[in-house]
């Protein structure tokens, strides 16, 4: 049996959580759900998550969110 994931969440997802995606790390993987369905886990590798986030740090998904 694994080890349960210890959840963590952005600082500026809201007061209550409503604007809440955790992330994870399981089996060298890193685990990503939202705080209002946490039955539904999108499992993606450390190299891939850190490309995402040199894009967002690059404004690159900036329209999405304007």
């Amino acid at each position: 049996m694994s080890a349960p994931i210890s959840w963590q969440k952005s600082s500026f997802s809201g007061g209550n959580g409503e604007n809440c995606i955790e992330v994870g790390r399981e089996a060298g993987s890193i685990v990503m759900r939202e705080s209002d369905d946490p039955g539904l886990v999108i499992t993606t590798s450390p190299a891939k998550l850190a490309a995402f986030i040199q894009g967002v740090k690059a404004g690159e998904f900036d329209h999405f969110v304007s």
